[in-house]
């Protein structure tokens, strides 16, 4: 029998993120030696890529990255995705959303398969193989403005981030940027302002508002008025500028942004899964 101990299974699988189980059979077939049973998993891991790609990765964590740019600053988000929490709270895997936000800073790629054909992409495949679960990058998010401030949030303590944001605004917005940013990743508003909603949506959140009144039996004098009620009700619900602020449900979001002599421009929000 190969001779190990409980510390070397617990070490080697946090070095890989692989089970138990392959870990003590790789352990054993590498007759005790660390090292071979760390190269036998990735070895085994890389056989079994196929079989990974239709697993699902929904656990994971959010990356970001601010940096100087020309006229002000640049965010951006990477969301990286792996099949379970034991795994995305590995270090390995921690320090893999952060080579994934700096490769897609450094390539300047917006989708995940642009990243892929990084130097980052290999990098993907073999910590896929190591850890024994399929490892993706889900998507890339970026904002640029006078200032960027983001927001990490962890959703479970012994988890890393799994809600980021980045708020993009000029200096007078930054005051108050931190504060949207939380409001951000906790009411996850879909868009910025109202002209940012396309109009088809509008159209149709319109005849659907429309629709309900008369089904309801509304006065038909009545129905422009409840139709344009209801119409500030979606973009209240999913407007940004439009929200009750979380600190200050009586002001909007808008209005605090204006108090403080700002204006947002931009935000991302991701939270792993969503």
């Amino acid at each position: 029998m190969a001779n190990y101990t409980a510390a070397d299974i617990k070490e080697i699988r946090e070095t890989t993120g692989a089970g138990m189980l392959d870990v003590k059979k790789a352990l054993d077939e590498a007759d005790g030696d660390k090292a071979k049973a760390v190269e036998l998993i990735r070895v085994k891991g890389l056989k079994g890529i196929a079989k990974r790609e239709s697993r699902d990765a929904s656990e994971g964590l959010v990356a970001v990255d601010v940096r100087d740019a020309e006229g002000g600053q640049t965010g951006t988000l990477v969301e990286i995705n792996c099949e379970t929490d034991f795994v995305a709270k590995n270090d390995r895997f921690v320090a893999l959303g952060d080579e994934a936000v700096a490769a897609a800073v450094e390539s300047g790629a917006t989708e995940p398969a642009q990243l892929a054909e990084t130097p980052f992409g290999e990098a993907l495949t073999t910590a896929g193989a190591t850890m024994g679960e399929k490892i993706e990058v889900r998507r890339i998010g970026r904002v640029t403005g006078e200032v960027v401030t983001s927001y990490m949030h962890r959703t479970n303590k012994d988890l890393p981030p799994q809600v980021g944001v980045i708020v993009a605004s000029d200096a007078a917005g930054a005051e108050v940027a931190r504060d949207v940013a939380m409001h951000i990743a906790a009411y996850s508003p879909a868009f910025l302002t109202r002209d940012e909603v396309p109009a088809e949506t509008v159209e149709n959140e319109r005849r659907i508002a429309e629709e309900t009144a008369k089904n309801e039996g509304k006065p038909e004098k009545a129905l422009p008025k409840i139709v344009e009620g209801r119409l500030n009700g979606f973009f209240k619900e999913n407007v940004l500028l439009d929200q009750a602020f979380a600190k200050d449900p009586k002001q909007t979001v808008g209005k605090v942004i204006e108090a403080a002599g700002g204006t947002v421009t931009g935000f991302v929000r991701f939270r792993v899964g969503n």
